[in-house]
């Protein structure tokens, strides 16, 4: 029987319960430290970016910067490896709800359908951490590079929930071991919190502060069970609460206050 090729999803109707930040949300006019513009366009994190100085490939205004304290205005050009970084003057941060059968990034050689065909907006947006093609539910997206480091980064701890459907019901010793921390091949697993529903124990609640590649799901298979369902209920606080899958909204000014606070960057 002949298949047909699955087609692209449409872009769906944005949901939004305030007005988007790209509209109303300035970053500061004011200089920032080179190693944050550059955080910020996404190039790097900032540490990366104090690497990239130190090492000359960094120029402002045509001119070689080796300075870590450097300070730059919006306006300045900067290049990374002879590659100007794109600045912002708008911020946008948005919450999708990430339906199943679609890649969590930029492009797919395999022309499968993307996140960023259903977020279609002429600012260039990359994603905080991924969700694998199977997994649905909470993504976060911005061109908030600095924050989306963070949010990322495994020392600021942030909560990660996951509502799993497994294949048979979770035995009470394999939760206690995955509460108190398991050996993967790449490395030992944090205690994290496991809820399982009285009601049917093949629904499991994982509350996690890591984000290392599929691994939710590495965890249950490392005691054979197979994930049937796999979705994201929260990321740092932010749920899909109210949006439908391939659905999105913006940030209120509260979540991304929020957001900077779970990481010290709020002022």
């Amino acid at each position: 029987m002949r298949q047909q090729k699955p087609t692209r999803p449409a872009a769906k109707k944005t949901v939004r319960t305030a007005p988007p930040l790209d509209q109303n949300f300035v970053a500061p006019q004011k200089p920032v430290r080179l190693n944050r513009a550059i955080a910020d366009a996404g190039v790097a994190s900032r540490r990366k970016a104090d690497e990239f100085i130190r090492q000359g490939v960094v120029k402002v205004n045509g001119k070689v910067v080796t300075e870590l304290g450097t300070k730059v205005e919006i306006d300045d050009m900067v290049t990374v490896h002879g590659e100007p970084i794109t600045r912002y003057k708008h911020l946008t941060y948005i919450v999708l709800n990430k339906p199943k059968d679609v890649i969590a990034t930029s492009s797919d050689e395999k022309g499968r359908a993307t996140v960023f065909d259903i977020v279609r907006l002429k600012t260039r947006l990359f994603t905080v951490g991924r969700l694998d093609r199977n997994t649905t539910g909470v993504l976060l997206l911005t061109n908030d590079g600095d924050l989306a480091n963070m949010l990322m980064h495994p020392r600021y701890g942030i909560v990660r929930v996951y509502k799993a459907v497994l294949d048979k019901p979770l035995r009470q010793d394999h939760a206690r071991q995955i509460a108190n921390g398991i050996d993967l091949d790449d490395g030992p697993t944090q205690p994290c919190q496991v809820t399982i529903d009285p009601s049917d124990r093949t629904n499991v609640m994982l509350s996690i502060r890591e984000g290392r590649n599929r691994e939710v799901r590495r965890i249950f298979e490392h005691f054979e069970y197979d994930v049937k369902r796999l979705d994201r209920k929260e990321y740092a606080g932010i749920t899909t609460r109210g949006l439908a899958r391939g659905e999105y909204r913006h940030l209120t000014r509260d979540e991304v206050f929020e957001l900077q606070r779970q990481v010290k960057l709020a002022e």
